[in-house]
């Protein structure tokens, strides 16, 4: 019903968006919402700026929480459940509630207002390491002792066997990951403060300011442009999500 809402209003006249009680079908569509929204700034950069951060921290998250999960699903080693822990105790504290030190420690660095200073915070995910760790405990040991017996270092056994066999929680845990940091609002607002380096929802929310009022079908046709890459992930993606929540036997 949102999403539905979102695309009627976007293809709507202004008064339209007022007339009570509302109407679903619009009665000429204004495919000029579009171009409107777009040509209030620089919504190219915006969108190029966005993908490189998206995708730098899912890359960045994978090289971390892969070796990881599989450290302390498969791994004995002293402290590794209270390394673990630790670990599930950082998914309890609010990013709003550190960003004042790491915007610091950032700024120390000359980050600021950077693609880099908008991924590194994000390196790592503890969701990640629960979700993938839970993963890698479903293959059955006799895999791994096989592939040891055949010589399979540890870094082949994650490569050739683990990651594979994971791979539905690992397109699950990118969806998730991607849209999370696609929508992300609040730190590009605080680490950035020009054009270069602003990602897309810093540029939806400017086309209020830009307008100076209330324009309703701009909004809703620059939040469709926001979203519309976030549904094309999910569509691709959608089979793997549903395996991700399916027991999957082992051949």
């Amino acid at each position: 019903m949102p999403f539905a809402w979102m695309i009627s209003t976007s293809l709507k006249t202004l008064p339209e968006t007022m007339i009570f009680p509302p109407e679903w079908i619009p009665r000429d569509p204004v495919w000029s919402n579009f171009a409107q929204a777009w040509n209030t700034g620089p919504f190219l950069q915006y969108a190029v700026n966005s993908l490189i951060v998206s995708v730098g921290i899912l890359l960045l998250q994978m090289l971390t929480i892969i070796p990881a999960a599989y450290a302390f699903a498969r791994c004995k080693f002293a402290g590794s459940r209270l390394l673990f822990g630790l670990v599930m105790v950082t998914l309890m504290i609010p990013s709003q509630l550190i960003f004042l030190p790491v915007y610091l420690e950032l700024s120390a660095f000359g980050l600021l207002d950077t693609h880099l200073g908008l991924i590194l915070p994000f390196a790592s995910s503890a969701f990640g390491i629960f979700l993938l760790r839970q993963g890698f405990m479903q293959v059955p040991e006799e895999l791994l002792e096989a592939a040891r017996l055949d010589l399979a270092s540890e870094w082949s056994i994650i490569a050739r066997i683990m990651v594979p066999l994971a791979k539905p929680v690992l397109v699950t845990f990118a969806l998730f990951s991607f849209i999370a940091h696609w929508n992300d609002y609040f730190w590009p607002l605080v680490m950035t403060t020009s054009e270069t380096a602003r990602t897309l929802p810093l540029g939806i929310a400017k086309i209020r300011e830009v307008e100076g009022v209330a324009t309703w079908n701009i909004l809703m046709a620059g939040n469709l442009i926001l979203v519309a890459p976030i549904l094309l992930v999910f569509v691709v993606s959608q089979r793997q999500i549903i395996r991700a929540f399916v027991y999957n036997g082992v051949k």
